[in-house]
């Protein structure tokens, strides 16, 4: 069963190589339910379902040199969002980016299938920011953006990594998602409230609430 947005009122291996700062080419390759997590905000503590989507990056740097780690392989950079389509939110902001236009009421209320967005391209724009309690400077995306049709015209690459979907609302979560990332979020999902309904004590299956694919007439210049 699919994730759905809706309008509602790290830790990693050793060798990682942080995307660099700059807009690039990029194609969103794994997507996780974190389950409801708790985020402090400047009204206390609020408990949200947040999901992670990571993307590989491609192309080159502002050195001339392949954005690849040193294995090789395309560099990746994650973000972690609330579930959520409401109008503020950084998931409605940048989804509607990357779709070159903005959600409808009747889409915002009818939810959103975060699972089309799964191996489309887009361009997204890292950013750097400081902690200010730890000093750790981290890479964010801090938009998305359609594809220009230049650089889709001119061919897209070939994908690197599989596909990959971990959702809790399935019948059967995809283990093997779950196993590739961290074990910092790994940890993350296994303290959520969703993931102590199915494994925990006296657990029971969690059941979906019947969601569909929204229907939809977007034009085909919409990538999803």
């Amino acid at each position: 069963m699919s994730l759905i947005a809706k309008s509602v009122s790290s830790g990693g291996d050793s060798d990682f190589v942080p995307v660099p700062v700059g807009m690039h080419l990029a194609r969103c390759y794994r997507i996780v339910d974190l389950g409801t997590q708790p985020k402090q905000t400047e009204f206390g503590v609020k408990h949200q379902r947040t999901i992670m989507v990571s993307f590989e990056v491609h192309g080159d740097g502002a050195d001339g040199k392949p954005l690849v780690t040193g294995r090789g392989e395309p560099m990746s950079i994650s973000q972690d969002y609330n579930l959520t389509l409401n109008e503020k939110s950084t998931l409605s902001k940048h989804l509607e980016g990357w779709r070159g236009t903005t959600f409808s009421e009747a889409e915002r209320n009818g939810g959103f299938d975060i699972k089309k967005i799964l191996g489309v391209w887009s361009m997204i724009n890292v950013t750097a920011s400081t902690s200010k309690k730890t000093a750790k400077v981290y890479h964010n995306i801090s938009g998305l953006l359609q594809v220009p049709r230049m650089i889709k015209d001119a061919g897209l690459p070939e994908g690197f990594n599989p596909l990959g979907y971990f959702s809790m609302e399935d019948d059967v979560p995809d283990m093997e998602v779950f196993n590739s990332v961290s074990q910092y979020h790994q940890n993350k999902i296994k303290q959520s409230p969703e993931w102590q309904a199915i494994h925990g004590e006296g657990a029971k299956a969690l059941k979906g609430e019947g969601f569909q694919h929204p229907d939809s007439d977007m034009n085909d210049d919409i990538p999803f």
